[in-house]
């Protein structure tokens, strides 16, 4: 599980009251107390999907062992590195709110390439569908991948090829799902630089990114690497995941389709002038439109990297813990969605 959220855009330090000079984990420490039903997320009731993904793992067929929820939760414990103890979030523990029937979207808008008078290529979105398949001649961008991402048969995260574009008050938002081949050089690039790399530590050759890459696009479908599309111009690259499928569902306790969201933002000229957090409350609300089933979106940047924190308090996520990971500590943020109207 790769650090997150490098270089988000804000400089606002996260949870400090400049009125006390509280931290915000002392905050969090006086005005809130662990709830004694998440004493052990352990204990919890794993959703149904993790021990179909178990099984699927462990080649579970006809006339194959189907393992006990004992033993699915055991194989997962045992399937991923290593994890530090558990810290449970303290003010996770809120019941799930009612989830309104979700109205259906418009129809799907896809992008047409399009030149301005500077001769840069860029998207344009209209609401008449485009042939699904665009040939590496008529794309009009070397780094963009429109439609050609195929999700897996299980589809955990609802299309998010399907999702279209938003908009957003710095223009028209896409997330588009990484096609390797295409996209692995300009990931490459952004993940060598060395803000973002303090965070994400995958630096190094082309082959280790491939690898990364490989890993989520062949795998069970749990995470979804993305590339973000600000007004026709790829300019981020974003992992959407199921929380609750994922390690991070020990350290807190996890609702069934918690949805997270990993992110950097790729140029130094895209840093540092508020893009992060418009982008995070943009995609968070996208996230809850599309995933009706979904209450929360989860975040977990490093408690040290003040700027993407800032970013996501910025974006209507509130802060909920310290937790320790295995490769870090980290802010918990959650963007609730009985919440995403007020904050």
């Amino acid at each position: 599980m790769p650090p997150i959220d490098a270089s988000a855009g804000s400089v606002t330090v996260p949870g400090f009251d400049p009125d006390t000079g509280a931290s915000a984990s002392a905050i969090a420490s006086a005005s809130q107390s662990p709830s004694t039903d998440c004493e052990d997320t352990l204990n919890l009731r794993l959703p149904e999907d993790f021990f179909a993904l178990c099984a699927e793992a462990d080649g579970v067929g006809a006339g194959a062992h189907e393992p006990t929820a004992h033993e699915a939760v055991a194989h997962a414990e045992t399937d991923h590195h290593a994890s530090a103890p558990d810290e449970v979030a303290p003010d996770l523990d809120a019941a799930v709110p009612d989830q309104a029937a979700h109205n259906e979207a418009d129809p799907i808008e896809r992008q047409n390439p399009t030149t301005d008078a500077s001769g840069t290529s860029r998207l344009t979105f209209n609401a008449r569908p485009t042939s699904d398949v665009t040939s590496a001649s008529d794309a009009p961008h070397p780094n963009i991948s429109p439609r050609i991402y195929t999700p897996p048969t299980a589809d955990l995260l609802d299309r998010i090829d399907d999702w279209g574009p938003t908009r957003t008050p710095a223009g028209p938002f896409h997330l588009l799902p990484v096609h390797r081949e295409r996209d692995l050089p300009l990931i490459h690039r952004w993940m060598n630089d060395p803000a973002v790399a303090e965070f994400w530590e995958l630096a190094g050759p082309q082959p280790l990114i491939e690898n990364h890459l490989r890993a989520q696009l062949t795998g069970d479908g749990r995470t979804v690497p993305c590339l973000g599309v600000l007004d026709g111009i790829p300019m981020s690259y974003w992992e959407i995941y199921r929380a609750d499928l994922d390690p991070l569902a020990r350290h807190y306790p996890a609702l069934p389709h918690d949805t997270g969201i990993h992110l950097l933002i790729g140029d130094i000229t895209d840093r540092g002038r508020g893009l992060g957090g418009t982008l995070l409350r943009a995609v968070a609300d996208l996230v809850l439109g599309k995933r009706p089933a979904c209450a929360r979106v989860i975040a977990e940047p490093d408690i040290r990297n003040t700027p993407s924190v800032a970013a996501f308090l910025g974006a209507g996520f509130r802060f909920s813990a310290e937790v320790d990971l295995p490769d870090k500590r980290a802010a918990l943020l959650v963007r609730d969605r009985s919440l995403r109207d007020l904050l």
